[in-house]
């Protein structure tokens, strides 16, 4: 792989990206101590009083999900085994330039995780972009849903077009909406466009001209630089979600419930989590890169990311218990509003029921390294398994599979 950096266009326009779904404009939120998304859920999942969680089930899945990762071998490392993921070097090296392309890379992709849900799940045109299975590979595939975010990032680096760095795709004359368009650009087969292009596009322009400012130049690791000095190399995790928040209007999943502002942070806590995870070093006990200080990265503070996936297995694994009116509007594909009771409670209750296994996991003495974050990690990656028909889950009781819940959001 070769990357190009351009320099910036000094007429470059980065329209202000203006969030059609959210009540309110969020400010930056106040420093928060401890990860403000634990105690919001709670509230949300008490005030909606809708989604429910089994804590019988809740202990049962523990010792499924404990046996697997153990058995597999799940940690950290396992992001570096994913075959569509660029990889930095190891050790870590700042100078590199595929550190820098893999910081980029992570950034950008986590600036547009968002409602790959289709209309059209399960047909062959649904939207999908047709790449290779692997970096290296000959095979060429369609990959749908995350995966074809992943995929049409990967083909335009590979095409020589230098979609991954701020300075070029925040400049309108540099990288054309026909441009992004282009990268975007289905499968043959496909009959749909990519989901929310517009609002991708305005987010890519915003946080393409943030990171492009003098205090960040031009990069994410820029961006992380700064951040370390304005902590003294003593940032963790969860600071620097609270960097990014502050940082960037459109990583903001905010919330108003009955007079209280309420956090999910999705994509900001999963962006950190990837740059943790990708850069985590192969001797555990060596500081990490990214987090040096003497706390190192705590990542234990974060919560798993609420989407749309994750809560489809937790129900699966009857942890969550869904009213029947729910389950009826998720069995016909009724849509559920950005910030519905129905839709918060749904996220709110997953992230509860993460913070639960996560409790469970270390109360029954487990040696794994138990994160919310990890375990979303393996929950996440079972899903798709079981999505595409290549895993099953035995030897616990299940519920039978429902589809995702259809909101349409820039938040997850």
């Amino acid at each position: 792989m070769t990357f190009s950096m351009p320099q910036p266009d000094a007429t470059s326009a980065s329209p202000v990206f203006d969030e059609k779904h959210v009540q309110e404009s969020s400010p930056p939120s106040k420093i928060h101590s401890i990860n403000p998304v634990v105690s919001s859920a709670e509230f949300v999942l008490e005030q909606t009083n809708i989604v429910e969680i089994n804590n019988d089930a809740v202990k049962k899945a523990t010792q499924y999900i404990l046996q697997k990762v153990t058995s597999e071998c799940y940690t950290p490392r396992t992001w570096r085994t994913h075959p569509l993921h660029i990889c930095p070097l190891d050790p870590y090296d700042p100078d590199d330039i595929l550190t820098g392309a893999c910081l980029n890379w992570i950034f950008l992709i986590s600036s547009l995780n968002f409602s790959f849900w289709s209309e059209k799940e399960g047909k062959p045109d649904r939207y999908g972009v047709e790449w290779r299975t692997s970096w290296g590979s000959e095979t060429i595939t369609v990959h749908t849903g995350y995966w074809s975010l992943v995929a049409a990032l990967n083909r335009a680096v590979e095409e020589g077009i230098p979609i991954i760095d701020p300075k070029f795709y925040s400049s309108e004359t540099l990288c054309p909406d026909s441009l992004i368009a282009h990268v975007f650009r289905p499968a043959p087969q496909s009959a749909e466009s990519m989901p929310l292009f517009n609002e991708r596009l305005a987010i890519m322009r915003e946080v393409g001209a943030i990171l492009c400012n003098d205090d960040f130049g031009g990069s994410y690791l820029g961006f992380l630089q700064a951040f370390q000095r304005r902590h003294e190399n003593q940032g963790t995790a969860l600071d620097l979600v609270q960097y990014v928040t502050d940082t960037f209007p459109s990583f903001r999943d905010e919330r108003m419930l009955n007079g209280r502002r309420v956090y999910f942070w999705k994509r900001p806590q999963i962006l950190v989590a990837e740059t943790w995870a990708s850069f985590y070093p192969e001797n555990p006990r060596t500081p990490h890169p990214i987090f040096p200080g003497h706390s190192g990265a705590r990542i234990s503070a974060l919560t798993m990311f609420a989407d749309y996936r994750v809560p489809q297995i937790l129900h699966h694994l009857r942890i969550l218990t869904y009213p029947p009116s729910l389950k009826h509007k998720l069995r016909t594909g009724t849509h559920l509003g950005a910030g519905s009771r129905e839709e918060m409670s749904v996220r709110a209750a997953s992230i509860v029921a993460v913070e639960r296994i996560r409790s469970e996991m270390i109360n029954c003495g487990s040696d794994w390294e138990a994160s919310c974050v990890l375990i979303d990690f393996y929950l996440w990656d079972l899903a798709k398994k079981l999505h595409g028909g290549e895993a099953c889950i035995e030897g616990i009781e299940t519920d039978d599979i429902l589809p995702v819940h259809r909101t349409r959001s820039i938040w997850y």
